[in-house]
């Protein structure tokens, strides 16, 4: 499978180099050559590792069955807490993809179970011999599963960057008491577009080029910017339609919905990806917090970051600069990708054609939920079903609603939960209540009585833990400060 950039068709890479790159030369995404065509009626015999194996063979067509699978067995088996990994439960009127049973609570353990032991299969391929740098920016839980999953993994070192007072505390602390002799966190001032911005710009600067090269370092990305990341999230999306098939709630080839909270936009684009492929997907929901820079999008055909940002209980979405979103604008736009990205770089916004936003308006439906929305959904799915869901998989609840009352849509749904209601225990307990406490931990304990759940062990059990990482930069000091960083022998 060849891969190329968003941006200029003329970079290229097989897949294996794609991964190991992580971003193309010009700035642009790998997107690959074709969709490998995948029916879900191919898949209805196996569990979720091997449909992970169906879909990671067959994006990297340069790997062996064997390696696939040795792969896929490495980055799962006994790291999640059954080996179902994606378990789908049933409620009345949806069913809810649990995304968030791997070690660190939360959906982006999916991939990054996987992209450290995708690299080194890369890696080991390509007879790469540097030590990899995985630079990451993180909203608040891309940044802990990539840490779990890169820790001390030999030949490699992981650099993560968060919003300074941009995350849960919970999230902070999963992340600053990282152990581990390969990993550094560091808080940057500003929000998760800045961070983001500032990795991006890492990538680019012959500067912190050359420093690598002197320190023998290959960079790479974590984000779902890297198509590693990306492609094994197409695979819960296969395996809540098979289950459905299985229980006898959908009819095969029968199309169903998927209501997706994003930000980012890469865990709904994993969705089209599989739709593409071939999966009966229906309308793909797409959910927003009040940063509602999608929204507007899939309604209006114009992207205009120059708003307000907003801090909401839903962090991990409070995101303007849609990095992904870019490689869903090539589907529909081609070779004019590159100058709406230049324009979004330069003015903050740009508009599609009216023939793409036609096209898209067909596959997407979107919404937005303000945090008083979202603690009522949590409020409204717990008093109906006592079933607990954290304030992302609530934004999600509510877009599903909305989409079902304004479409009169009568298809399966399946929202996607990503993330544990215990790494945002004041929020969903505020939700329930009315009042939290200020500790997060005398919020869990509160929020076990109610639910009659425990709380995981791997959250519990960050109360007084020593926070090694307590590096604060400014957006500029980022590259300077990775220069120091590349230049320490160990960390």
């Amino acid at each position: 499978m060849i891969y190329f950039s968003t941006r200029d068709n003329k970079h290229k890479a097989d897949g294996l180099t794609a991964v190991l790159n992580g971003i193309a030369p010009d700035g642009g995404l790998y997107m690959p050559e074709r969709f490998p065509k995948l029916l879900p009626e191919e898949l209805s015999g196996l569990d979720a590792m091997g449909i992970a194996k169906k879909i990671l063979g067959a994006y990297f067509d340069e790997l062996t069955a064997e390696e696939v699978s040795e792969l896929v067995e490495a980055s799962y088996a006994g790291r999640f807490e059954n080996e179902d990994l994606t378990p789908l439960v049933p409620l009345k009127g949806a069913y809810v993809l649990e995304l968030f049973r791997g070690p660190t609570q939360a959906f982006k353990d999916v991939a990054l179970s996987v992209l450290p032991h995708l690299m080194a299969a890369a890696k080991k391929k390509l007879g790469v011999k540097k030590e990899m740098l995985i630079l990451t920016a993180t909203s608040g839980d891309t940044g802990k599963a990539a840490l779990s999953g890169f820790c001390d993994v030999e030949g490699t070192r992981i650099a993560v960057f968060y919003p300074e007072g941009g995350v849960s505390a919970i999230q902070r602390l999963q992340m600053t008491t990282q152990q581990g002799n390969n990993v550094c966190v560091c808080a940057v001032r500003g929000n998760f577009d800045d961070a983001q911005s500032g990795v991006k710009a890492i990538f680019a600067s012959e500067q912190v080029r050359q420093a690598f090269e002197a320190n023998g370092f290959l960079p790479s990305s974590a984000n779902s910017i890297n198509i590693g990341r990306l492609v094994p999230q197409i695979m819960y999306y296969y395996k809540a339609y098979c289950d459905l098939v299985k229980r006898g709630e959908v009819l095969m080839g029968e199309p169903i919905d998927f209501a997706v909270p994003t930000g980012n936009f890469g865990d709904i684009l994993a969705g089209y990806f599989a739709k593409k492929m071939g999966l009966p997907v229906g309308k793909l929901i797409c959910a927003s917090n009040a940063n509602d820079v999608l929204t507007e999008f899939f309604t209006t055909g114009r992207y205009d970051r120059r708003r307000a940002f907003y801090k909401t209980a839903s962090p991990s979405m409070d995101i303007l600069i849609s990095s992904n979103l870019e490689r869903l604008l090539y589907l529909v736009c081609g070779d004019k990708t590159k100058a709406y990205m230049e324009q979004l770089s330069r003015d903050g916004y740009y508009e599609l054609s009216e023939e793409a936003f036609a096209l898209l308006k067909r596959e997407f439906f979107a919404t937005r939920c303000g945090d008083d929305g979202a603690f009522a959904a949590i409020r409204r799915v717990f008093e109906a079903e006592h079933y607990l869901c954290d304030t992302h998989t609530a934004v999600a609840f509510d877009a599903l609603w909305q989409y079902q009352k304004a479409e009169k849509s009568g298809a399966p749904a399946v929202v996607l939960s990503t993330a544990s209601p215990f790494k945002f225990p004041r929020d969903v307990l505020f939700a329930l209540t009315g009042s939290a406490p200020d500790d997060e931990f005398a919020a869990i304990k509160k929020l076990e009585e109610i639910s009659g759940l425990l709380a995981p062990a791997a959250l519990t059990g960050l109360k007084g833990v020593l926070q090694r990482h307590t590096d604060v930069v400014n957006l500029k000091e980022m590259e300077p400060y990775l220069i120091r960083k590349a230049e320490q022998k160990t960390w």
